[in-house]
């Protein structure tokens, strides 16, 4: 491995955040300001509500959408983040889906062709061109 590709997966891990607790997905630096800023837009009874369902290119793909807090199912797991600025969001996980997204790396890219909200799962046997579809 290069240097180059040290500094860059240095720089990548070192800014990734994880829930309060240490436990949940990992977000980026860039996703976690998209999130706090999208989160604040929504308002304080919305969560965001990460998943999977079946469907999309290569047999499941990721689901991520703000729910009213009241959406919460007793099963559901819980994380709260902590983004660098102070703002605090809450995201969601069912059980199921979590079997297939455990330790997966949430990442926002500003690029025109491909940009947007990026999933990198370490589950995942085979990955679609969207960027939103996997199979494991």
């Amino acid at each position: 491995m290069s240097s180059i590709e040290t500094t860059a997966e240095t720089a990548t891990a070192s800014e990734s955040h994880t829930a309060r607790d240490g436990k949940g997905i990992l977000i980026t630096g860039p996703a976690m300001q998209q999130l706090a800023r999208l989160c604040s837009d929504q308002g304080s009874q919305q969560v965001l509500r990460v998943g999977v369902r079946s469907g999309g290119c290569s047999g499941m793909s990721y689901t991520m959408d703000f729910v009213p807090a009241t959406d919460i199912q007793n099963d559901d797991e819980r994380y709260q983040y902590e983004a660098p600025d102070g703002a605090c969001f809450e995201v969601i996980c069912d059980p199921k889906s979590l079997l297939y997204i455990y330790g997966m790396q949430l990442d926002f890219s500003t690029a025109l062709i491909g940009g947007g909200f990026n999933f990198t799962n370490p589950n995942a046997t085979q990955t679609c061109g969207c960027g939103s579809s996997f199979a494991v």
